[in-house]
């Protein structure tokens, strides 16, 4: 369903953010993301210099190169269009991420390596997201990569990390059952009122 019709309005700004993978041929993969922010109008930026309407704020790049661990190997980054001439100074620390593992408590390993002053607002957002694009790249590639070399895809054995993080792949659901029968929760009434397993309680 599209979204519902908007009031009377014109447009006044687009960020777009892209996120891309990469099968690299030295077995480890390349994960990119890409911002661009533009105006549609001329501004002048906090008394500093005037932005053509069409003219990036924005350019930013980040490729983090992982292996099939999520562990990352490298990090490039690049600043094309920044607002303030310092801001190509913010990438500095962004090496600090090497040896980082791109899983469980990312978003905390971000804050600790690039936080605060030690990074960039628009490169810590597109890291963040960064690690869903990862592993859509690795569940397909890993897959992929097996069928090329003609190996069997091993038996799963572990509950996939996306279980349990959405409607649609609750424990409990259809989709579940027919995909990863093996870890299939059939909804039960809870002693608390009611509510279905896996449903987290109102706060």
């Amino acid at each position: 369903m599209p979204l519902p019709s908007p009031a009377p309005r014109h447009p006044s700004h687009t960020r777009t953010v892209v996120y891309r993978g990469f099968d690299r041929e030295d077995g480890l993969w390349d994960i990119e993301a890409e911002l661009t922010d533009v105006k549609t109008f001329t501004f002048l930026m906090l008394n500093e210099k005037s932005f053509e309407a069409g003219r990036p704020v924005h350019g930013l790049s980040i490729r983090l190169t992982v292996d099939s661990d999520l562990l990352i190997h490298e990090v490039a980054t690049s600043m094309d269009h920044i607002p303030h001439a310092t801001c190509d100074q913010a990438p500095a620390n962004m090496h600090r991420l090497k040896g980082c593992h791109m899983g469980k408590g990312w978003r905390r390993q971000i804050d600790e390596k690039v936080g605060g002053i030690d990074g960039c607002t628009h490169l810590r957002e597109m890291l963040s997201n960064m690690a869903t694009a990862a592993l859509q790249t690795l569940s397909s590639g890993e897959w992929r990569r097996r069928e090329m070399r003609g190996q069997s895809h091993p038996s799963q054995t572990e509950m996939p990390p996306y279980l349990e993080q959405c409607h649609t792949w609750a424990r409990g659901s259809a989709i579940t059952k027919h995909f990863f029968p093996m870890f299939f929760q059939p909804r039960a009434e809870a002693s608390d009122g009611g509510r279905p397993i896996g449903d987290k309680p109102e706060t």
